[in-house]
């Protein structure tokens, strides 16, 4: 029995279950510090300890302490799917404990458990989105230091999790799974919506129309089964998360941040920065789909995805430190070269040290606050990261106009991930040079 079921279950698997269990345990340990001493009822104890969560106060914040139903009852700035699994947990730990203080750390406990049952599903699925030769590098997603220190900040592993399974879905060749997913994401997070890009460019280059078509649908069914009901109950309530994306100034992490404090004050303004980071993001857009339609050989699907992710970081106009967790498992993915991932989860952690240090120095009232950092200083974590970033896309870029270069495709793989567009000819290319010279952009592997 133990034969077959080993035969049925990867070594490798059990093996990044474990490695995803002690990462979900140090999360949890490295926000012990405020779990349990206190520290998230005073600002400057936890930016100096450096355990913020936005789990415990928005638990007071968002009416979860007096019952009220997000949207219909409460003020909600999240998308449907996150605002209504708060309101679940918050509705199974009422019971439990009789004071609000007690009950919000039991919702911040509950939410880790289910964060971190989230990071082992996502770290499995990236595994099999990684291919049977590389399932070892979803390490990267399970106990990585940047995915420790920023995996309990918000609720971005369950998003996390959605996306990636919906991922192994469409590499299966199972596209209204894929889409349904896709749509639950984009219900619960708006960034997954970036993901119909890649889907897009590579469906024009390859023809999988059908394929595009059945997803985007799934996707559209799934994203209205989950908001229709609060839009047709309170569209106000269901459209502040909306309104307030629109509204919002540049927010810590940005770029835009930086350009505002010290450079280009204009952009405070967020009708203008909504105009500025919108044609920056489709300009960025517009260069991906160029390079996916005009490559030697069709570029791998999780090379897409990276590209596009991250120019979304990029153009935004906040880039919080857990965002890094939408990022990982893409840039693993796309390019799972040590080195260069190295260097920039190495600008992810000085910018989570960064970040909290900056916004203990703002504690003016507060003793700890010569503990914090200036502004300039803050702003090389900003730029660091950024940096960082656009050095992985150029990497990501060179690997796709130079297909041989590209570690995935050794020993004649094609793109583990790549559902119908793996081994697919292409249908449609933007021709850069005359066809004599445009190398067989068929791959002889599959």
């Amino acid at each position: 029995m133990l034969e077959s079921l080993k035969s049925r279950i990867p070594v490798a698997s059990l093996g990044l279950v474990l490695f995803a269990t002690i990462g979900g345990i140090l999360a949890f340990w490295q926000k012990v510090p405020c779990r349990f001493g206190g520290a998230w009822n005073y600002g400057d104890q936890q930016f100096a300890r450096l355990c913020y969560t936005d789990i415990y106060p928005l638990y007071f914040g968002r009416g979860m302490v007096d019952g009220k139903v997000p949207y219909l009852e409460h003020e909600m700035e999240y998308p449907v799917g996150i605002g209504m699994f708060m309101h679940f947990v918050a509705e199974l730990v009422r019971p439990l404990a009789d004071h609000p203080a007690g009950r919000a750390v039991l919702f911040f406990d509950v939410t880790v458990i289910v964060m971190a049952v989230c990071l082992i599903i996502g770290t499995l699925a990236m595994s099999f989105l990684a291919g049977p030769a590389r399932r070892w590098d979803a390490v990267w997603y399970a106990i990585s230091p940047a995915v420790v220190l920023t995996a309990y900040i918000n609720w971005d592993l369950l998003v996390g999790a959605i996306v990636l399974v919906g991922l192994v879905a469409w590499a299966r060749g199972q596209q209204v799974v894929a889409g349904v997913l896709l749509g639950l994401a984009i219900a619960t997070k708006f960034y997954p919506v970036v993901l119909l890009g890649p889907l897009l460019v590579l469906t024009i280059r390859t023809g999988k129309w059908r394929a595009l078509g059945v997803t985007a649908g799934a996707a559209a069914a799934a994203w209205l089964a989950v908001n229709l009901p609060i839009m047709l109950t309170d569209f106000k309530g269901w459209a502040r998360f909306y309104e307030f994306s629109a509204e919002r100034g540049v927010d810590w992490g940005s770029i835009w941040f930086y350009f505002t404090r010290k450079a280009w004050p204009v952009l405070g303004d967020p009708e203008s920065l909504d105009t500025i980071g919108i044609v920056s993001l489709a300009v960025l857009c517009l260069a991906i789909a160029v390079l996916v339609l005009t490559a030697p050989r069709r570029p791998r699907f999780m090379q897409v995805c990276f590209l596009v992710v991250a120019a979304f970081m990029l153009t935004n106009k906040v880039w919080s430190p857990q965002y890094v967790l939408w990022l990982v498992p893409f840039a693993v993915l796309a390019r799972p070269r040590w080195p260069a991932l190295a260097v920039w989860m190495a600008t992810e952690i000085w910018y989570f040290v960064a970040i909290w240090r900056y916004l203990l120095a703002q504690q003016t009232d507060s003793p700890l606050a010569v503990q914090g950092i200036s502004e300039d200083l803050y702003f090389t974590a900003v730029g660091g990261r950024a940096l960082a970033v656009v050095l992985l896309m150029a990497l990501v870029v060179w690997d796709i106009l130079r297909p041989a270069s590209d570690i995935v495709r050794r020993d004649g793989v094609d793109d583990p991930s790549g559902g119908v567009f793996a081994g697919a000819p292409d249908r449609f290319l933007l021709r850069v040079r005359p066809r004599s010279q445009t190398p067989d952009l068929v791959p002889k592997n599959t």
